[in-house]
């Protein structure tokens, strides 16, 4: 029997005997207390001497019965163990994330930069999508597939979390990214089809704009949901690259094109968003999840099994072991 919160009685009723059987208890301790008798003897060692192992043992006799008793009334009121089970049919989303890998989303703006944060926050809405394939798009001055569509989340998590800057040519091709996203689902099977893309600046290179990019995903039926991270004002950004390879920073305005993510995610069917913190960031796709949720057919049905020859065995054995012990060792002598 695993845990008293699967346990089901199939009559409850009988179970209101073990008030009959608290009554004796109490019946019994109070005789108890009534044969109590203070005695006058010549020698207190005679008294100690009566008090033998038998004698204490022989009080305990009515709690054997007592517990005895209440395990078969619990046998009679057949305990059953329920063993829950849940067939769940459902009909995942195809979702794409397109991620922008230029250096700017290495602004200390967020902490530690955009991208940690970006990448962690999409790791956490990945594990919410339990029944979707996924699959990660990257972009900056190029786009590529970094993870074809997936059911396999932790194949996703660990591309995610191997993203960074600098791997591929500088700029920000909004509409190469949008375009790889849409090519990598255009084939999906899927009912619903979904591309979040995030970025924090505007479309500068690429061969596709960004507004043929949203056509051809309309067309296609595919959603997309366009978010813009970066605070509001100035921000610690890159600014070029030391001999060394590392980033050279300084304070220059954030530069999002707010009016280019709308018209992508009007044309779609989908919604922008601007993030400006990490919290903002984890609404945004909290709210995300809840636009899009997955079509689930749960039947739930129960299985019993019965746990009432436990109490049998244990109630029969501790009267059997009571009426043993009143009969021989324990045996009161009139």
């Amino acid at each position: 029997m695993r845990s008293w919160q699967n346990i089901e009685f199939s009559h409850p009723w009988i179970l209101l005997l073990l008030l009959l059987v608290a009554a004796m208890g109490v019946y019994h301790y109070r005789k108890g207390l009534a044969k109590r008798t203070v005695f006058k003897v010549a020698d207190a060692s005679s008294m100690s001497a009566a008090q033998t192992w038998k004698t204490k043992l022989r009080h305990f006799l009515p709690l054997l019965f007592l517990l005895g008793l209440a395990a078969l009334i619990v046998a009679l009121a057949r305990p059953q163990e329920v063993l829950k089970e849940e067939e769940v049919t459902a009909e995942g989303i195809d979702i794409v994330l397109a991620m922008d890998l230029s250096s700017s989303m290495l602004a200390r703006d967020f902490k530690p930069d955009r991208l940690e944060v970006s990448k962690q926050v999409a790791s956490e809405f990945v594990d919410k999508r339990e029944h979707d394939r996924i699959g990660l798009v990257v972009f900056s001055g190029e786009a590529f597939t970094q993870c074809p569509l997936t059911s396999d989340h932790r194949v996703v998590k660990k591309f995610l979390s191997e993203l960074k800057c600098g791997n591929l040519e500088e700029g920000t091709a909004i509409g190469m990214g949008l375009a790889t996203g849409v090519n990598r689902i255009k084939d999906s099977d899927a009912k619903s089809k979904v591309v979040i893309l995030l970025t924090d600046g505007d479309n500068n290179t690429g061969y596709i704009q960004p507004a043929t990019a949203a056509e051809m995903a309309r067309e296609i039926g595919v959603k997309v949901y366009t978010i813009g991270v970066g605070t509001k004002g100035m921000a610690l950004t890159p600014q070029g690259k030391r001999s060394d390879g590392s980033y050279v920073f300084d304070y220059a305005r954030v530069m999002i094109n707010e009016p280019l993510l709308k018209e992508i995610a009007t044309t779609t069917g989908g919604k922008y968003f601007r993030a400006l913190s990490e919290e903002g960031l984890q609404a945004i796709y909290a709210e995300i999840d809840q636009l899009e949720k997955t079509e689930r057919e749960v039947t739930s049905f129960k299985r019993y099994s019965d746990e009432y020859g436990k109490f049998l065995t244990a109630g029969i054995c501790l009267l059997l072991l009571h009426l043993l012990l009143s009969a021989t060792i324990l045996r009161s002598f009139p």
